[in-house]
This record gives C-alpha cells, sequence and structure tokens, in this order.
C-alpha cells in the first residue's frame, strides 16, 4: 500500500469507529462527535473504558495493534453490559463489528465502574495472558530478540547451539512492515507448519533512532538479502518474502559503506590494510595436514582441536548393525562387506554401541587430513609434532564465473582472492556503464525499487539515459569467521541497511551437540550468561546471575516476614 492508500485506510476506519460507537459516546456522557476526530477519539474512548491514555502509542505498532483492538473490543463490550464469555467471544470473531448491536440498542447502559464489571475466571485468565502477550511482542519487536545459531559459519567466534539475545535498539529498531502477523514467531507457526503472516498489506521501511551505527567487524543479525529460504539446510527453489520476513542471519561485518575490500590468499583488507579482528574472534580456514606415520585422531581431540572427519574400517557389518551406526555417519565408502569403511564427524563411532553390535572396528591412520583450523591452532599442531606440516588450502586459481558475487562472467573472483570492490554509500555517486553494471543492478532494480532497462550500451533508469548512480541506501558486507563453510557477502554481494535487524550482545545459554539428538546435548556452562563483544577470554556470568536470584528471593521473603510481623 502506499501513503494514499493508509491514508484511505486510516479514514474508513475512522468511518467505521464513529459508526459503530457515537451513541456509546453519548451514554458514557461524552459528546458523540468526539468519536468522529482521529487520535483525539482514542483519549476520549481510552477515558470511557477506564484504560490509560499511553495505550494510544501502541495502537500505531504493527502486529501490537492487533491485539490491543482485541483487548479494546473485550473491554467496550463489558462496559457496556455485555460481559459473558461469548459476548468477549462475539466481540474477537466479529473484527469488532459486535460493538454495532450494542450501539444501536434502544437503550444501552454505561458501567462507569470497573469493580461493577462481572469477570469470569476463564475471561480473566484470557486478559491475562494477552497481557502477557503484547508485553512480550513489544519487547521481541523493539528492544530483545532471542536467536539461536543454527550453522557453523562464524565458528569458533559463535558456536553452533548458542542462544542469543539480539538487541533491536542498537541500530535502531526496524518498524516491522507486515502488519498482519502471529505475534513472536517469525515466518512460521510451530507444530503446523505454515506461514504466519499476511503478504498485504505493508507499511513502507521505518527504523526508530540508533544509538550507534554498525562498525566494523561488529557481529550483526541481518536479513538475507537474496532469496531466503523456507527452511535451512532443505535445498529448494528460493522463496518471495516481505524485507521483515526473509531468513535471518548472522555474520561479522567486515566492511561498512564506503570501505574499499579486497580478500588476498584468504586474508581481509579493508582500504588497502590487512584487517585486524577483535581478539575473541577465532577465524577458521581450511587446512591439509601432513604425515607420513599417519594422523591420529585422538592427538588432535586431545589439543581441542575437533573440525574433521576420521574414516573407521569395518570387516563385519550387516544391514541391522548399518542401520544403528547411520546417525553417526557422514558417509561411506564401501567397497566389499569386509572392506567396508565409514566416515564420521570428529566424535567418532560410540564405543558402547560398537560393542553391543559386535563389531570389528578399526580406525584408518590417515597420512593426510583435512582440518578446519585457525592460523594460531595450525601453528599448535606444527610445533607440537604432530604433522610433519600443515599448508593452508587456497583457492588461488581465479577463472571467470557465476559462482561468486557478482555472479556474472568475466568477473574472476573466489572466496580467498576477491575485489577490490567498493561498498556503496547513500549520498555517492558512481559511473555506471555496462561492465560495472553487475555489481550494482540488484541494488538499483531491487533494494532501491528503479526501473533499469539496457538498450545496447545505453542504460535507462527510470526510462531516463543513465551513465551515472546516487545511492539512496548505505550497504554492508557481510562474512563469517568459518571462511571456507560460509555463504556470505562473496556469494549474493551488499547487504542494505534496511535488511538489518539488530546486534547480537549476549549468549544467555549454550548447547553442544543441539543437532545430535536430546540424549546427546551438552550444556557449555563457560558461554551461558556471557557478553558477545568486549576482549580477553570469555566470562561466564551465570554464578552472579544466580546470586542475584537467591539475594531477590530471600529479600522478598524478608518483606513477607515482616509484613506479617507488623500485621
Amino acid at each position: 500500500m502506499n501513503g494514499i492508500q493508509w491514508i484511505i485506510f486510516g479514514l474508513v476506519i475512522q468511518v467505521v469507529h464513529f459508526l459503530g460507537t457515537w451513541k456509546l459516546y453519548k451514554v458514557a456522557g461524552e459528546a458523540p462527535w468526539k468519536a468522529m476526530v482521529p487520535i483525539y477519539n482514542a483519549i476520549v474512548f481510552f477515558k470511557i473504558i477506564k484504560r490509560p491514555k499511553w495505550w494510544i502509542f501502541l495502537l500505531f505498532l504493527p502486529v501490537i495493534n492487533i491485539m490491543m483492538f482485541m483487548v479494546l473490543w473485550i473491554d467496550t463490550v463489558k462496559h457496556f453490559g455485555k460481559s459473558k464469555t461469548i459476548d468477549s467471544i462475539l466481540a474477537v470473531v466479529t473484527l469488532g463489528f459486535y460493538i454495532y448491536t450494542i450501539n444501536y440498542q434502544s437503550d444501552p447502559k454505561y458501567i462507569s465502574d470497573k469493580n461493577d464489571i462481572h469477570r469470569s475466571a476463564l475471561s480473566e485468565w484470557i486478559g491475562s495472558i494477552v497481557f502477557a502477550v503484547v508485553a512480550a511482542t513489544f519487547v521481541h519487536n523493539y528492544f530483545f530478540q532471542p536467536y539461536i545459531i543454527p550453522t557453523g559459519s562464524l565458528e569458533k567466534s559463535l558456536l553452533i547451539g548458542d542462544f542469543l539475545f539480539v538487541s533491536k535498539f542498537h541500530y535502531g529498531a526496524r518498524i516491522p512492515s507486515t502488519t498482519l502477523a502471529f505475534p513472536m514467531v517469525h515466518d512460521t507457526l510451530p507444530i503446523i507448519k505454515t506461514r504466519s503472516y499476511s503478504n498485504k498489506p505493508q507499511l513502507p521501511y521505518l527504523r526508530l533512532p540508533r544509538i550507534q551505527k554498525i562498525r566494523r567487524n561488529d557481529i550483526v543479525v541481518f536479513n538475507w538479502p537474496a532469496d531466503t529460504v523456507r527452511k535451512f539446510f532443505v535445498k529448494e527453489a528460493g522463496v518471495k518474502k516481505p524485507l521483515d520476513k526473509k531468513s535471518n542471519y548472522v555474520k561479522r561485518c567486515l566492511g561498512i559503506a564506503g570501505d574499499t575490500l579486497e580478500i588476498i590468499d584468504g586474508f581481509v583488507h579493508v582500504n588497502r590494510k590487512k584487517n585486524v579482528l577483535p581478539d575473541r574472534a577465532k577465524v577458521l580456514y581450511n587446512f591439509k595436514a601432513y604425515n607420513s606415520n599417519g594422523i591420529s585422531s585422538r592427538r588432535l581431540l586431545e589439543i581441542g582441536i575437533k573440525d574433521f572427519y576420521r574414516r573407521f574400517k569395518i570387516e563385519n557389518i550387516t544391514q541391522n548393525s548399518y542401520d544403528q551406526l547411520a546417525p553417526y555417519l557422514v558417509g561411506t565408502q564401501a567397497r566389499d562387506k569386509e572392506n567396508f569403511i565409514v566416515i564420521t564427524s570428529h566424535r567418532g563411532l560410540p564405543i558402547q554401541l560398537i560393542r553391543s553390535l559386535r563389531l570389528k572396528v578399526i580406525e584408518i591412520l590417515e597420512k593426510t587430513k583435512d582440518l578446519n583450523l585457525t592460523v594460531k591452532e595450525a601453528e599448535v599442531i606444527e610445533k607440537q609434532n604432530l604433522v610433519d606440516s600443515v599448508v593452508k588450502r587456497n583457492q588461488k586459481k581465479k577463472t571467470p564465473n557465476s559462482s561468486f558475487f557478482p555472479n556474472k562472467i568475466p568477473f574472476d573472483w573466489n572466496q580467498d582472492n576477491f575485489g577490490p570492490i567498493v561498498i556503496p554509500k547513500a549520498g555517492v555517486t558512481v559511473d555506471l556503464n555496462l561492465n560495472n553494471l553487475p555489481l550494482y543492478k540488484k541494488i538499483i532494480v531491487d533494494y532501491e525499487k528503479n526501473k533499469l532497462e539496457a538498450n545496447g550500451s545505453t542504460l535507462l533508469i527510470n526510462g531516463k539515459k543513465s551513465t551515472q548512480y546516487t545511492f539512496k541506501m548505505d550497504y554492508y558486507w557481510m562474512m563469517g569467521d568459518n571462511r571456507h563453510r560460509s555463504e556470505d557477502s562473496r556469494f549474493w554481494g551488499f547487504v542494505p541497511e534496511d535488511h538489518i535487524v539488530g546486534k547480537p550482545v549476549f549468549i544467555w545459554f549454550s548447547i553442544d551437540g543441539i543437532n545430535d539428538g536430546i540424549q546427546n546435548w551438552k550444556i557449555r556452562w563457560d558461554r551461558v550468561f556471557s557478553t558477545i563483544g568486549g576482549s580477553g577470554e570469555r566470562v561466564t556470568y551465570f554464578p552472579h546471575f544466580i546470586i542475584l536470584i537467591v539475594i531477590w528471593q530471600g529479600y522478598g521473603y524478608y518483606r513477607k516476614r515482616k509484613s506479617k510481623r507488623q500485621g
């Protein structure tokens, strides 16, 4: 909906409100014309139903206002003599039009004192639930949103199974553009797995004032600007969704608007300087380790190296035993029944299961092994003589491709050697031609909503010949710390400022093995109640939280005992 359509919609709402409540205003001692004046009619009506005036603010917040309307409909019928549960249900089911039947009664009754209204236990319970949902939705939309890390693109800085609180107000809370949606879920209703929102109507992009700008190296949650997905880990065609319902991603911002970014041999350079990350950032790269005597998985695990595959030879495999081992496998290299090779993660195969199945299992001592390591971990492995050598695997050969941004030939960038590329900044003008058009086409057409045509070598923007383009928004360059296992800006380009969701600030819980079944879950106590930013070793504030809870409960108990003695 455009601005004119929203104005018309607002006027229609005012007319509907006036026609359905003018007599109720009169019965409550207010002039009927007051039901006609926008905003002022709400102030007067809140006075009639004994609700605080500041609630008017909630009527202008998308999603929250829908729930507020339901509360107001129920309050209205109760204050005018309809206090049965069926009356409340009819008020909601009819979208408030049940109030018309009261307004056009010959002699509607007004109950001014809330204490005189009969409220059933069910009604009180529903009211409490609705109020709690409104409060939680308000916090969720404008202050903090819970988020869970589903993939390893930021390992080892953030881990799969980290539960985060994402601050909306740091970068300025974005007003939800989707006006009709189920509260406190993103895009899908739990259990029934259906869409949780309506595509129409949509509000224009609006954002509240921020308290800080996105800084280089910040970890940021944003809506994936490429075609979104229905469900993580399920390969399928992209799905078009409203902006605020696109899939949430979390990456590190390595380039802000106006920066010149280049990746050289896997290392990011910004404005011609090698980027220096915070000390808590642990960037992973692919390495190839070599040892002529074989590489011990046990030794790697002892020094904390986990991200690698293991191979086991099973001499007496059967279909039954294979079925029971399957949940622990990532692949097989079967040659025959007596030489059956399985591939697992670093966790290997459960010893108790192997014993119960009476399997003959031998781990293959590989002379080469692919490892996902930080540069410091690679140095530790070499110093401890676990390998003869360990070599960082860079994608050095640059060939024209469509796999990496801007996904057009003849661009020949790859994940380890990329750019240089200038990140667009609002108000900056660039020369535009067929050679650099692939870099900016998505910005011009999809993000900034222009019509772009090419007539030979001539470019037309909104029907006018154009040799330059001025950006309307700031853009950002987002990358994962797990450099060879992250789908990020190297694949789909810039992230517009209107796609920014918030800043992760706190890990409130963390589960190791969250995707391996509840029986394999392990709580990472050293990460519970820890901050995401900051320097030095990560510190958990969980003991401090427990102490505060004990003090608070003790103080509450003391207050109760004291009041009893005084009573």
